[in-house]
């Protein structure tokens, strides 16, 4: 179970499971100020790429692939980290300066990283694969052993804005986390302003998020949305 990616499932993507493969060094010169990646983990302390950003260093690169397992920066391991936590640390390394990433890919892209479930939702998608689950459901394991798929109790309305804090949280934060997004949304519900949003967030959420405050308003926007157009 160790090697089970899927803690993190977003509303574009497949479940994966990650055998572990080769291991490859990175080093490089951090010229911009974001790297261009997002980051996953699976709650267990594994962080991955989930996208790659065009023409970004990364991208430019050729070398780091979306699914590689990042297993240390600068000799430092990361494993037994969240990947907000990690993607601080990218964040805060100065421009100019040099970094190593040691990185851990699949044992094959094909095989070892191979599709379990669908979780994209979309017209073309539900045609070409036809009885997977739709994208709006949850796996979840059961106390007499067995997982079930049970649908998650969310309007169309409230699946876009959650998607749209998720954005933000990619955007601002270089993470990918629906999970997350979709208790921000909740947080965010009947708050007077983004102060009082800041507020319920601290206290509701570890300091360890560090939450830009553009972020913060950028949610609280998205939840005024909701409640001014329902």
């Amino acid at each position: 179970m160790g090697q089970l990616i899927g803690g993190q499932i977003g509303l574009d993507d497949f479940i994966f499971a990650h055998k572990k493969g080769r291991a490859k060094e990175v080093e490089l010169i951090k010229t911009e100020p974001a790297l261009g990646l997002t980051l996953t983990d699976n709650g267990a302390g594994f962080v991955f790429i989930k996208r790659i950003r065009d023409n970004s260093i990364m991208d430019k690169l050729g070398v780091v692939q979306i699914g590689d397992h990042l297993e240390k920066l600068n000799g430092a391991s990361l494993v037994g980290k969240r990947h907000f936590e990690v993607a601080r640390m990218l964040k805060e390394i100065e421009c100019g300066s040099s970094m190593l990433l040691r990185l851990v890919e699949p044992a094959s892209r094909t095989t070892g990283f191979g599709p379990i479930g669908l979780r994209a939702a979309g017209p073309r998608s539900r045609a070409k694969f036809a009885g997977y689950p739709t994208g709006w459901e949850t796996l979840r394991f059961k106390a007499d052993g067995f997982a079930r798929i049970e649908q998650l109790n969310e309007t169309d309305k409230a699946r876009e804005q959650i998607e749209k804090i998720n954005n933000a949280l990619d955007v601002y934060m270089g993470i990918s986390d629906y999970v997350l997004a979709r208790r921000l949304w909740e947080i965010a519900q009947k708050k007077i302003n983004s102060m009082d949003l800041a507020k319920a967030m601290d206290s509701a959420l570890p300091d360890s998020y560090d939450f830009p405050k553009d972020f913060i308003f950028d949610v609280w926007k998205i939840a005024f949305e909701t409640r001014k157009n329902p």
